[in-house]
C-alpha cells in the first residue's frame, strides 16, 4: 500500500485538476453554439487562462494587438511532448529550411518529430463561427479522454491562435448589446474592427505592416514553421454550407506541386469525415470562387512557403439562418458531392461542422506527421536545388511563346495527309525543338539571386522591402564589403538574396512579375475574375532597385540570421555651412520633414534641384536644432543629409504644414484605414471627416487639403450614395439604431449636399486630392475630361467598353510622367503603379492649352502590364491616368490608380506627400 501512495496521490491531483477546468457553459453561462450568444474577447481571454492549468496547454502571448490587447496562443499536446516542446519546434524549422541535410537525416528527424498544426479564428471578426469555434476546440482538446484526442495530442503539436482579439471585443459587445435576444444583429458595425485595415487585414502577410499580422508572421514563419495550416472564414457560396479544399485553378506556378496535392488529401479528410458524420454542403474546386493565385492572405502566404494552407468558408451566426434554394447546387457533382438541402440553420450546426473539419486536419496529421515532416523537408529541398542550378518556370508566356515559335518558323514544312480525328484530345502535340527553344534558352532562366544596391535613391525603403522578406522568414545577406559582379561593382551594406532557399516560391513571387493566365470560361465569354488581386510584385509596388542575376554569384556576403529586422544607415555631413539638403526621392525625407516642421524649423523645396539633388529636392538651412533632429533622422530612418556650403541661389519655395482631413465613413472604409496608418508612419497630423462635417460646410475654415480614397465619391452618372455605389457601409442603418456616440458618422458623399460643399471649398483656394473610383468629383464638377474606356453603340451613345474586350483587376501597370511637376517631385519618369479597373481620362481638345487640366500620369505605351493580367491592354495607350485642374482658388489632383494601395504601394505615396504641403514663394 506504501508504494501504491504516491500514485494515489497523483490520480488525485490529476483528477483535481481536471475538475477546474470548467466549461464553456460553465465559464460563460452558455454553450458555444447556442442561439443569439457570442463571447467577448475579455471572456474569452479569462477561459484560455482558465484551460491553460491543464498539462496539455501552453498559453502565450504572441505579441499585442494595434489597441494593445495580448494575442493568445495556445500550444496543446500531450504532456510527454511539452516536455520535449523545443526538441520538435527545432525539428519543424530545420525541416521546413532543408539545409545542410541528407534524406537520411531528414527521415530520422521525421520520424522523431511531430507534426505541427496551426488552427486560427477571428481574423475577420465578423464571422463568428471563427472565432467561437476556437474556444470549442480548444475546450474538447484540453477536457476529451477519448483514443482519438490521445492519437492527435501524442503525435501533433496544436497552435491554437486568435487573429484579431480587438475584432472580436467589438463584434460581440455590440452585438451582445440589445437585452433582447431575438434583435441582436451583426448589421451596422460603426467602424473598422481591425482598426486600420478592417477585413484587409488578411491581406496583409507579405508585407506585414500590421502588429497583429507581424505576430502571426513571427510563428508561421520563422519560430515553428507549421506543415499545416487552418484558415477558418465565413461564408460559403449560397446553396452550400461551406467551401473548402482543394480549391479553383489557376495556382501560382511556383508553388511546388507536392504543396498543392497536400491540399488535395487534406480536403479529402475534410469532406470524408462530414460525410461520414452525415454532414451535407461541403462544396470544393469550381464550386466556390477560392482560389490558391493570389499571396498576402493568411492562408495563401503560406503556400508559398509550402505550408498545406487550408481555407474554409462556413455559413452561419449567431442569429439561425436559412440555407436558400438554388436548385443547380441540389445536383451532386465532383463539386459538391453531398449537396445540402433547405433548411433552417442554427448556430450550433456551423460549430460542429467546425470542429469536425479541425479534428479531420488533426486526425489526418496524427497518422501521417512523419509524411508531413518529411514532404516539407522535400519541398524546401527541391526549391534549393531549383534555385542552384538553370531552371525555367513553366507559366502561360512560355506556353505562349512556344507557340509562337513554331508560328514563326519559316522553315517547319507542314506535315502530309490528314490527321485521324482526336477529339479527346489524346494524340498530338508539337516538336519538342520548339519545347527546347523556349524553356532551353538561356536568357529566360529563372533567376539565381537578386542584389538590392545600397546606392539606389530610397535605400531606406528598400530596406522595408527586405525587412518585408525578413519577416516571411527568407534568408537575406549583406555585403560587408564593396564587390563586384557580372562586371558591375556593389557597395558594401547592399543586400543579396538568392533563390537556392527553401521558400524560393515566396522569392520569386516577391521579385518576380505574376503572369496571370487569360481566365476565361468560353471563347469569347467574360473574363473570369480573380479571387483577389492578380498582380502585386511587392519589389516593383515599393519601388525597389534590384539587378536579377541568372548565373550563380558570390561575394563577401555574411548571412543575416533569420528574423532579424534591418535598420538602414544613413548618414549627415558633419560640414554643412548653409544648410542640408534632402532628397524626394526617399520617402523617409517626408519623415524627418514632418518633425522639422513639427519643431519649428524652416523647410524649403527647390524647384530646380541644386547640384547632384534633384527637382523637389528639400532644403534646410543650417541650425543647431535642425542637426540634432537630423542626426536622429539619419540613426533611426536612414537619411542622408547632404551639406552645401551655401546658401541655393536658385528659386526655393518654404514648406508649410497644412490642415490635412481624410474621408471616412460610417462602418470605416479600408482604403482610409489604410491612408490613416500611412499618416501616422510619416508623422503627417490628420483629422478623419465624415460626410455629416462635409454637408455642413465651412470647410476652408477648417481644413486646407481634403483626401478622398477610392469609393468615397459616387459616380456623376447616378449619383447615389456610396453604401449603394459599391462602398462598406452597405444600408445606412437608421439613427435611433445606433449609440449617440456614432452618429456623426453616419451619410454618405451625396451629389446634391455634399458636392456643392466639396465645389465651395475648392473655389475658397482649398486642395481637394482624390484616389481610384473617387476620380469621380471631377465628373461631378464638370472638368473637360471624360471616361477613356468607352466604345460607341450603334445608337450613336457612349457605353463602358464590356469585360470581353477590355478586363484589368489589380495588376501593376508602368506609366509615363514628368518628374520636374510639383506633383511628381522625387518620382522617376517611368513608375510602376499599382491599377485596379482604375480610372483612364482623354482630355478635351483645348483643356491643357487653356490650362484647365494638366496631365500627371499617362500610359505612354499599348502594352504597359508590368505584373499581373492586363486584358485589352492597347486601349490604355494615350490615357490620361492622372491630372490636376484648377477649381476657382483652389486645385483638384485625381490619382486614378490606387497611389497608397494597402499601404504596399511606397514606390507612390510621393504622389499623395507632395500634395500635403503648403509650398509659396
Amino acid at each position: 500500500m506504501r508504494k501504491l501512495l504516491p500514485l494515489f496521490i497523483i490520480l488525485l491531483l490529476c483528477n483535481i485538476a481536471w475538475a477546474q477546468i470548467p466549461s464553456p457553459k460553465e465559464h460563460f453561462g452558455f454553450n458555444v453554439g447556442d442561439d443569439y450568444m457570442l463571447a467577448n474577447f475579455t471572456q474569452t481571454e479569462d477561459y484560455f487562462k482558465k484551460l491553460a492549468t491543464s498539462d496539455r496547454v501552453k498559453l502565450l502571448s504572441i505579441g499585442k494587438t494595434e489597441e494593445g490587447r495580448d494575442q493568445p496562443m495556445m500550444i496543446i499536446t500531450s504532456p510527454e511532448n511539452h516536455k520535449k516542446l523545443a526538441r520538435f519546434q527545432e525539428i519543424s524549422t530545420k525541416l521546413a529550411r532543408a539545409e545542410g541535410l541528407t534524406d537520411a537525416q531528414a527521415k530520422a528527424m521525421a520520424e522523431e518529430g511531430k507534426a505541427v498544426v496551426w488552427i486560427d479564428g477571428g481574423i475577420h471578426s465578423n464571422e463568428t463561427v471563427a472565432w467561437m469555434q476556437l474556444i470549442e476546440t480548444a475546450y474538447q482538446l484540453v477536457s476529451r479522454k477519448d483514443a482519438e484526442v490521445t492519437r492527435i495530442l501524442d503525435n501533433v503539436v496544436i497552435l491554437l491562435t486568435h487573429i484579431n482579439p480587438d475584432g472580436q471585443e467589438l463584434v460581440a459587445n455590440w452585438y451582445m448589446r440589445n437585452p433582447t435576444a431575438e434583435k441582436r444583429t451583426l448589421d451596422h458595425l460603426p467602424k473598422l474592427y481591425q482598426k486600420y485595415a478592417g477585413h484587409d487585414n488578411n491581406r496583409d502577410f507579405f508585407m506585414l505592416q500590421l502588429k497583429e499580422t507581424q505576430n502571426v508572421g513571427r510563428q508561421l514563419f520563422i519560430d515553428w514553421i507549421p506543415q499545416i495550416m487552418y484558415n477558418h472564414h465565413q461564408r460559403g457560396p449560397a446553396g452550400s454550407v461551406l467551401a473548402g479544399p482543394p480549391y479553383r485553378d489557376p495556382f501560382n506556378y511556383v508553388f511546388h506541386p507536392l504543396m498543392i496535392t497536400g491540399i488535395d488529401a487534406l480536403g479529402a479528410a475534410m469532406i470524408n469525415r462530414l460525410i461520414a458524420e452525415e454532414k451535407p454542403g461541403f462544396t470544393r474546386l469550381g464550386g466556390s470562387v477560392f482560389s490558391t493565385w493570389y499571396n498576402g492572405g493568411l492562408r495563401t502566404t503560406t503556400h508559398f512557403h509550402n505550408q498545406i494552407g487550408l481555407l474554409t468558408e462556413i455559413i452561419g451566426g449567431p442569429t439561425p439562418e436559412t440555407v436558400p434554394l438554388v436548385p443547380n447546387r441540389l445536383i451532386p457533382n465532383g463539386n459538391t458531392p453531398f449537396p445540402v438541402t433547405p433548411q433552417k440553420w442554427y448556430f450550433k450546426q456551423s460549430i460542429d461542422y467546425s470542429v469536425s473539419c479541425n479534428y479531420a486536419v488533426l486526425d489526418y496529421a496524427a497518422r501521417h506527421h512523419d509524411e508531413l515532416l518529411y514532404n516539407i523537408y522535400v519541398m524546401g529541398k527541391n526549391s534549393i536545388e531549383r534555385g542552384s542550378k538553370d531552371y525555367w518556370t513553366l507559366s502561360p508566356k512560355r506556353s505562349d511563346a512556344i507557340v509562337a515559335a513554331q508560328k514563326n518558323d519559316k522553315s517547319a514544312q507542314p506535315e502530309s495527309g490528314t490527321p485521324a480525328p482526336d477529339p479527346f484530345g489524346m494524340r498530338g502535340g508539337i516538336p519538342t525543338k520548339y519545347y527546347d527553344m523556349v524553356l532551353k534558352d538561356t536568357n529566360g532562366r529563372d533567376a539565381r539571386g537578386y542584389i538590392i544596391s545600397a546606392n539606389q535613391p530610397d535605400f531606406a525603403t528598400a530596406t522595408k522591402f527586405v525587412n518585408a522578406l525578413i519577416r516571411t522568414g527568407i534568408l537575406v545577406h549583406k555585403a560587408t564589403a564593396e564587390f563586384t559582379v557580372a562586371g558591375k561593382k556593389y557597395p558594401a551594406g547592399s543586400f543579396i538574396v538568392k533563390t537556392a532557399q527553401s521558400f524560393r516560391p515566396h522569392v520569386l513571387d516577391m521579385f518576380e512579375p505574376q503572369d496571370h493566365p487569360n481566365d476565361f470560361p468560353y471563347p469569347g465569354g467574360p473574363p473570369t475574375r480573380p479571387y483577389d488581386a492578380a498582380g502585386w510584385t511587392l519589389a516593383y509596388q515599393m519601388g525597389v532597385q534590384f539587378d536579377r542575376l541568372l548565373n550563380a554569384f558570390d561575394g563577401p556576403f555574411e548571412r543575416i540570421p533569420y528574423g532579424e529586422l534591418q535598420t538602414p544607415s544613413g548618414k549627415i555631413d558633419a560640414a554643412a555651412p548653409a544648410g542640408y539638403t534632402l532628397s524626394s526621392r526617399a520617402n523617409n525625407s517626408f519623415i524627418a520633414v514632418n518633425d522639422l516642421l513639427g519643431a519649428g524649423i524652416p523647410v524649403f523645396r527647390m524647384p530646380q534641384g541644386i547640384g547632384a539633388a534633384e527637382a523637389g529636392a528639400f532644403y534646410v538651412p543650417a541650425s543647431a536644432k535642425a542637426k540634432s533632429l537630423l542626426e536622429k533622422a539619419a540613426k533611426d530612418l536612414g537619411i542622408i543629409a547632404t551639406g552645401v556650403a551655401k546658401k541655393p541661389t536658385g528659386a526655393m519655395v518654404k514648406v508649410a504644414p497644412m490642415r490635412i482631413a481624410l474621408w471616412d465613413t460610417y462602418g470605416g472604409s479600408m482604403p482610409s484605414g489604410w491612408v490613416r496608418l500611412l499618416m501616422e508612419q510619416y508623422h503627417f497630423p490628420i483629422d478623419v471627416i465624415y460626410s455629416q462635417a462635409i454637408d455642413a460646410g465651412d470647410l476652408k475654415k477648417k481644413y486646407d487639403v481634403i483626401i478622398f480614397v477610392t469609393r468615397a465619391i459616387p459616380a456623376a452618372t447616378t449619383g447615389r450614395p456610396e453604401g449603394e455605389y459599391g462602398g462598406f457601409g452597405g444600408r445606412e442603418p437608421k439613427v435611433e439604431e445606433i449609440p449617440d456616440s456614432f452618429r456623426p458618422w453616419l451619410g454618405r458623399i451625396t451629389a446634391d449636399k455634399s458636392i456643392p460643399q466639396i465645389k465651395k471649398f475648392l473655389e475658397e483656394g482649398g486642395k481637394v486630392v482624390t484616389i481610384g473610383s473617387s476620380a469621380n468629383l471631377a465628373y461631378h464638377l464638370g472638368l473637360p475630361v471624360r471616361n477613356a474606356l468607352v466604345e460607341m453603340t450603334n445608337a450613336g451613345t457612349e457605353r463602358p467598353l464590356p469585360a470581353e474586350k477590355y478586363y484589368i483587376p489589380g495588376s501593376i501597370l508602368r506609366v509615363t510622367l514628368d518628374s520636374t511637376q510639383t506633383a511628381t517631385w522625387g518620382m522617376a519618369s517611368q513608375s510602376d503603379v499599382y491599377f485596379d479597373s482604375s480610372p483612364v481620362f482623354k482630355l478635351a481638345p483645348d483643356a491643357i492649352a487653356k490650362g484647365q487640366v494638366k496631365p500627371l500620369l499617362w500610359f505612354s505605351t499599348n502594352k504597359p502590364l508590368r505584373s499581373g493580367w492586363a486584358w485589352g491592354q492597347p486601349y490604355l495607350q494615350d490615357g490620361i491616368t492622372a491630372f490636376e485642374a484648377p477649381v476657382g482658388a483652389g486645385k483638384l489632383t485625381v490619382f486614378g490608380p490606387e497611389i497608397t494601395f494597402r499601404a504596399q504601394a511606397q514606390g507612390t505615396f510621393k504622389l499623395l506627400f507632395n500634395q500635403l504641403y503648403s509650398t509659396n514663394p
